[in-house]
């Protein structure tokens, strides 16, 4: 199974879906972590860095391994990809979207953000609020499962989202 955690950065999704990968004892890959990576080497990150994590997750996924993804995600076209993905694999692919819909508190996660807590080493940076303010995030048109992580400890919003997922059978193989 493939399950691709997208949204704006702040909104807690990397938190949550680093928790859900060791709960489910998955794999675990993340877009800054490689975008950090080829930066670092001089590439630029944008399609290179996506274009990488969908061939790692495609491994891992042949490897009959769960397979959690951390990114932005932001056009139709990426998240088209990650189900073009999990069919060559014949895989199942769940979209799970986070929020945080109190836009002061996703202010304000945003702008104290530590870089040692975002990524590694590298040119890559974490984004500013009026880079996430400015960012191009298409709106959804498929299915997905929506959790706001406005209210919450990262604990009770991980519990959320597990109760939320297992009304629709998500995680049942």
């Amino acid at each position: 199974m493939l399950i691709v955690f997208s949204g704006l950065p702040g909104t807690g999704k990397s938190t949550l879906a680093r928790q859900l990968a060791r709960k489910l004892k998955s794999t675990y890959l993340r877009l800054d972590t490689l975008e950090a990576v080829l930066l670092s080497a001089g590439f630029q990150a944008t399609v290179e860095g996506y274009t990488a994590l969908y061939n790692l997750a495609e491994d891992n996924l042949r490897l009959g391994q769960t397979v959690v993804v951390d990114c932005v995600n932001p056009l139709l076209v990426t998240r088209e990809t990650w189900h073009e993905v999990a069919r060559r694999c014949s895989s199942r692919c769940v979209d799970i979207e986070i929020i945080c819909s109190d836009r002061a508190e996703h202010q304000r996660r945003v702008e104290t953000r530590r870089e040692d807590e975002t990524t590694h080493a590298g040119e890559w940076r974490p984004p500013t609020w009026p880079g996430v303010q400015a960012s191009d995030y298409q709106p959804w048109t498929t299915p997905h499962l929506r959790l706001d992580t406005a209210q919450g400890t990262p604990q009770e919003n991980v519990e959320a989202l597990t109760q939320l997922s297992g009304m629709h059978g998500v995680f049942e193989r």
